[in-house]
């Protein structure tokens, strides 16, 4: 089964804009790209703070969990230039990531528009998109840089695509694999998608009551969507406007 419905929001099938996270979103945990980013985050760490890789690999951890992630601790406690720190760490090797067919045929497909909303940069975003051959469905990013560098799940972020795009949170749906950067796109009154993975990090919070769908198989879940999108099309539509 590719989701699970929770409780109703947004019609799929009425949705005018999608908003995804990128990382570990989409593309699957499971490729532990991610990994990479992580094994960066360590070495500038070390290197800038002449740390042993344990202490390096500590000092990431506790500001991830303190301040929702790493760089935003780096800058809050060490004062640390944030364009250096995502240059550095993004430096990574995309080739444990495969192109997903399936994924690229949904979101082309999927009716309404497409942005990303993510905690990274948006040149990691790009080359993301491109190298899964789906940059052509997105009508922007919004990243870190864009939202103040306060990450989600402050809500800074999320206000500036509301701002740049026009989206309305009645008819907007995010998708995201960490549960917690969930709840405020639903106090704003959006349909939510939780992207489940292995990491139990990215779990937190996920029995809470601002989840709508939890999603086993993103392209599966957009393909339904498609779906709905096309039978709401296809209803026989009264002369005075109303649905049959």
């Amino acid at each position: 089964m590719a989701f699970v419905t929770r409780r109703e929001g947004c019609p799929l099938g009425a949705v005018e804009t999608w908003i995804f996270d990128l990382d570990n979103t989409l593309y699957p945990a499971s490729c532990r790209l991610f990994d990479q980013v992580q094994a960066r985050m360590n070495e500038f760490i070390a290197a800038s703070f002449e740390l042993s890789p344990e202490e390096a690999q500590l000092r990431r951890r506790t500001y991830f969990r303190e301040h929702g992630t790493t760089l935003r601790g780096l800058m809050v406690e060490d004062g640390v230039d944030p364009h250096d720190f995502l240059s550095f760490v993004h430096e990574i090797d995309l080739a444990c990531v495969p192109p997903d067919p399936a994924l690229a045929a949904a979101l082309a497909a999927l009716p309404g528009r497409k942005i990303v909303h993510t905690n990274g940069s948006v040149p990691h975003a790009e080359r993301l998109l491109q190298h899964l051959e789906i940059h052509g469905a997105f009508a922007g990013i919004i990243d870190i840089v864009a939202a103040g560098f306060e990450p989600k799940p402050a809500l800074a972020g999320y206000n500036e695509l509301m701002r740049r795009h026009g989206a309305v949170p009645a008819t907007s749906v995010m998708v995201e694999d960490m549960a917690v950067n969930l709840v405020p796109a639903a106090a704003l009154g959006m349909t939510t998608a939780w992207v489940r993975s292995e990491l139990d990090w990215a779990a937190a919070g996920a029995e809470g009551d601002h989840i709508h769908y939890v999603v086993h198989d993103l392209a599966g879940f957009l393909a339904a969507a498609v779906r709905a999108g096309a039978s709401e099309a296809n209803r026989p539509v009264l002369a005075e406007g109303r649905p049959r």
